[in-house]
């Protein structure tokens, strides 16, 4: 168990207010205080300091937090794995949503023999939250894509993908190469902000000095099997990872369309904490899944 001046320090470091911590946490506001001076007398140190009625973390405090988050994180782990039922191993993880409906289907059915005896939780959700729940020790690990401070994680490559423009099979754009100015004449049907997708076409834009806002109409929806049916029936044109339209694009309903000066590839990307005593663990599973893709012919 997290020591518990250690769960307000946390606390504290979100919320930034000694008022809505001491709410979340159901204690009263001086018992906040004499938590945070307790750590302050142990480690000596100031943990924060006001900027204009702002808090802030010290650079200590800093330190302290990323300490904090990683033992709170094994904590779960740990916690979990003592009350597993009948001393079956745990793996909770989260993948984002193309690499979970479209990548890892193939390796859960290639690996479920060697699952067996294991209790094992996928969250499907975009970058930003579920590297809050890696950070917070909701999740074990997480398969992602996008664009976040690798200083932060252990990175590897679990895979890769093209990063590609679709259209409906009947679109103008369908039967001839298209110059990059002329995307800007459709409507956008994109993923929400967050999602590994869209920073990666936000990041493709910003190169050629345009960005979302260029498009005459948007349409964000979260769910990429929403935005590829709207785009089957001509209402917009989306970018997606390959991988993601691999079934739409052998049918013809999709069809990729001939980008002038637009060739990304990007990495799916493993993550897990920094120094995580399971890190091992988690890369032996990592490797698993490598193999497993193989195996698929990925």
């Amino acid at each position: 168990m997290l020591d518990f001046r250690l769960v307000t320090f946390l606390t504290l470091c979100e919320e930034k207010s000694f008022t809505r911590t001491a709410k979340r946490l159901c204690i009263s506001q001086p018992a906040v205080s004499q938590h945070i001076h307790y750590l302050e007398d142990y480690y000596g140190t100031k943990l924060f300091t006001y900027n204009h009625r702002t808090l802030l973390l010290t650079p200590q405090g800093e330190k302290l937090e990323e300490f904090a988050r990683l033992s709170k994180a094994d904590w779960a782990k740990a916690e979990a794995g003592i009350r597993s039922v009948k001393d079956k191993s745990r793996i909770s993880f989260g993948a984002t949503m193309t690499i979970g409906e479209f990548v890892m289907p193939q390796i859960l059915e290639e690996m479920m023999e060697d699952l067996s005896g294991t209790n094992l939780t996928m969250l499907v959700d975009n970058t930003q939250t579920l590297l809050h729940k890696l950070r917070q020790g909701e999740i074990d690990f997480a398969i992602v894509e996008g664009l976040f401070n690798r200083n932060d994680y252990t990175t590897r490559v679990l895979s890769t993908s093209r990063f590609i423009a679709v259209c409906a099979g009947r679109h103008p754009f369908a039967a001839r190469r298209v110059s990059f100015g002329e995307i800007f004449t459709q409507r956008l049907i994109v993923r929400e902000p967050g999602s590994g997708t869209r920073s990666i076409l936000e990041q493709a834009l910003s190169v050629h000095n345009q960005s979302i806002l260029s498009f005459p109409e948007k349409i964000e929806i979260a769910n990429l099997n929403v935005i590829k049916k709207l785009v089957e029936k001509g209402l917009g044109i989306t970018f997606l990872y390959e991988k993601a339209a691999e079934k739409e694009l052998r049918e013809g309903s999709l069809v990729r369309i001939d980008l002038e000066d637009f060739d990304i590839v990007r990495n799916f990307q493993f993550v897990c904490l920094k120094g995580s005593r399971f890190e091992d663990e988690y890369l032996s599973f990592l490797e698993q899944c490598r193999i497993a893709l193989a195996r698929a012919g990925y």
